[in-house]
């Protein structure tokens, strides 16, 4: 089969032949991919960033967020058959740890990250386990959803967290409208009562926050005068989705008293004095990749109707290209990578 491998840091991944992955334990899942999104953490992979925390060995095949149709599965399995439509959350878990117990997924004392430490989606083929395949409505297709995978279910963990803070009366800011921040907005507008001010340099990304429902949008935040202004004293919690270039001030400076910093993004640093953080009794809060119950209700958002990806798809061949447009700025929404194969679709 086809597969995207990165083999070097600091080097463009390579479009390889490898051996298609097959049923070896009685919890598998083999699943022809029906699409793979492409996410900025994949860029920081290639660069090497993830290297001291997962250790993969290279080469190994990338993607994170994944959709398809079951191919196979183990003696064990009975939550999904052969032709079902799957999304795979990120993370294959154990079950068994404490943090499995609790629900915690991304927290698993056993698990491995498809895409980042063993081989993921950009390819025709993948394995994955029962606990991490959420079957759909076979009329949504994986080029539609795949994304949600990972840049959804974070945007929409986040947002699952903060909504009981944002009550009738609240304001949300938003920096960044991208691949993460518009099923951020969606997911606000879905879970919230709450006004929404979206804050990005790409006119592109406010339009479409704009055609979200974002009540506000704002181009230029500059020291965040204009945000104090329009939420009227500072947000009650700001989402920041890109965490880097100088967001994560902005986004402490435009708390009220009392507010939540949402970090999601990340690359940059958060800088305050302990005495503001207690004196003016702000949170500050990070964001992990969502819960499998999380993408449960994002699908279940999904199929309402209430929550869509804007994507641009490139075939599986074109993944190098698709990475160079992401980096240079050139995608809106999420980029998508779709195998030849066309099952079910």
């Amino acid at each position: 089969m086809r597969a995207v491998r990165v083999h070097r840091y600091q080097e463009d991944p390579l479009i390889d032949d490898v051996a298609e992955p097959a049923v070896t334990g009685p919890w598998d899942v083999v699943v022809d991919i029906g699409a793979a999104g492409l996410c900025r953490t994949d860029l920081h992979v290639i660069e090497g960033q993830w290297d001291a925390i997962q250790h993969p060995n290279l080469p190994y095949i990338l993607g994170h967020e994944n959709a398809g149709w079951v191919r196979e599965v183990g003696s064990a399995v009975t939550n999904v058959q052969p032709g079902d439509t799957v999304i795979m959350h990120p993370i294959v878990t154990c079950g068994l740890c404490l943090a499995c117990r609790e629900g915690q997924d991304s927290h698993c004392e056993n698990s491995t990250f498809p895409g980042l430490n063993v081989d993921g989606g950009m390819a025709e083929v993948m394995k994955t386990n029962a606990r991490s395949v959420v079957k759909l409505d076979p009329s949504l297709k994986p080029a539609d959803i795949a994304a949600l995978a990972d840049a959804g279910l974070t945007a929409y963990h986040a947002v699952r967290k903060a909504a009981p803070l944002l009550h009738p009366g609240t304001h949300a800011v938003v920096i960044g409208s991208g691949g993460l921040g518009h099923i951020g907005i969606q997911s606000l507008k879905a879970l919230t009562a709450a006004q929404i001010t979206v804050v990005d340099t790409s006119e592109e990304a406010l339009e479409l926050a704009t055609a979200l429902g974002a009540d506000h949008t704002l181009s230029q935040a500059g020291d965040g005068g204009k945000l104090l202004e329009i939420t009227g004293g500072g947000a009650h919690v700001v989402f920041d989705f890109v965490g880097e270039h100088g967001t994560e001030a902005l986004g402490l400076n435009v708390l009220r008293n009392r507010g939540s910093y949402y970090t999601i993004g990340y690359g940059g640093a958060v800088n305050i004095d302990t005495i503001e953080i207690i004196s003016r009794e702000i949170n500050i809060v990070g964001n992990l990749v969502g819960t499998y119950l999380d993408l449960v209700e994002l699908m279940t958002l999904t199929a309402q109707g209430q929550v869509t990806l804007h994507t641009q798809t490139y075939d599986l061949e074109d993944a190098v290209q698709a990475m160079h447009d992401l980096d240079s700025g050139q995608l809106v929404g999420r980029g998508i990578l779709v195998p030849n194969h066309t099952q079910g679709s």
